[in-house]
């Protein structure tokens, strides 16, 4: 690649290049860097359009000698797959040089958002879960829910896993699949209440307005990862389970404003003093994770760049080594 020219990698190579392992790791290491303070960000912006909505999520890293960062723009369009045939969720990652602004590459972000979404819960997992979690219940059979079980199946030893979907048909499919390729016995769950009260792990990765985890379901000792909601319209998590936990975030900011957090603080049940860290903290050390075999520890996810530049870095650099994506070249002619 030329000093100015720009990799295009499409959905296909981003799946192709990114392993769920390898984003891990890069999501661990983002948060430990970013308590070191060798971040830029991470920042937010949004907007309402008429029949949909756009966010933009900004963050710079420094990775080995070099500093990077990436610009996410997502559009969440509920409506297209009826009216247009089209994707709900679109959008790229630009990934810039953050010591002369060279823009290194352009990516399908669909890939990265949900490998990192599914990351992030692993890392937290590996912090905050009982290190024997064997059984876990998943709300939610959509994509986000099968990367969820095999990002928590490369840190806890997972034996059982339970589904709970409004499309029985969709959560059947899933469990067959995963139970194929992991090794893992999964299955819908008869009764999900049954399936809480013998669990050690709970992820809510659904689209719900209300919400659907409470107190009384989650046995002492539960890890719970929270990362449905990411605005404040959606809610997976009662206040009062929260505000009987130890709450553990991504971001504090972010979660305040969009997570189930926000729901908490909303309803008085909590203030932001309650909360026991971000995550950074917890993997740089400066604070405990999980402190005792009964507690219950709810990590609140709504998403940060900080995720997205640690993926995007991993893609682009297994990119320029095996020299997959298209090289164009954006610059102004002169």
């Amino acid at each position: 690649m030329t000093g100015t020219s720009t990799l295009i990698l499409g959905a296909h190579d981003v799946e192709a290049l990114l392993g769920l392992d390898d984003c891990i790791d890069a999501v661990e290491r983002a948060f430990a860097l970013h308590a070191a303070g060798e971040s830029l960000g991470p920042s937010v912006a949004g907007l309402t359009a008429p029949d949909g909505s756009f966010h933009m999520k900004t963050a710079g890293l420094a990775l080995d000698g070099r500093r990077y960062v990436a610009a996410k723009t997502n559009a969440n369009f509920p409506g297209n797959p009826r009216r247009a045939g089209l994707p709900t969720i679109q959008g790229v990652v630009a990934l810039f040089d953050a010591d002369d602004g060279r823009l290194l590459a352009l990516m399908d972000s669909i890939v990265i958002t949900s490998a990192r979404t599914g990351a992030a819960s692993a890392v937290a997992a590996r912090h905050l879960a009982r290190p024997e979690s064997r059984i876990v219940t998943v709300f939610g059979a959509g994509e986000q829910g099968g990367i969820q079980i095999r990002a928590l199946a490369r840190v806890l030893p997972l034996e059982r896993v339970h589904l709970v979907d409004r499309d029985e048909a969709r959560a059947a499919r899933l469990a067959r699949r995963l139970t194929a390729e992991l090794g893992v016995a999964v299955a819908v769950a008869a009764d999900p209440q049954a399936a809480l009260a013998g669990s050690d792990v709970c992820v809510t990765c659904t689209t719900a307005t209300r919400a659907l985890l409470f107190r009384e379901q989650v046995r002492p000792g539960t890890f719970v990862a929270a990362v449905g909601a990411d605005n404040p319209h959606k809610q997976e998590i009662d206040p009062h389970l929260l505000a009987a936990s130890t709450v553990v975030v991504d971001v504090l900011d972010s979660c305040a404003a969009y997570g189930d957090l926000h729901h908490a603080l909303a309803s008085g049940v909590m203030t932001r003093e309650q909360v026991h860290a971000e995550l950074a903290d917890v993997v740089s050390g400066r604070r405990p994770g999980r402190t005792s075999a009964e507690e219950i520890v709810v990590f609140d996810s709504t998403g940060t760049a900080l995720e997205d530049v640690a993926a995007a870095v991993v893609t682009y650099t297994k990119a320029v080594a095996v020299g997959d994506g298209l090289t164009v070249d954006l610059g102004a002619r002169r």
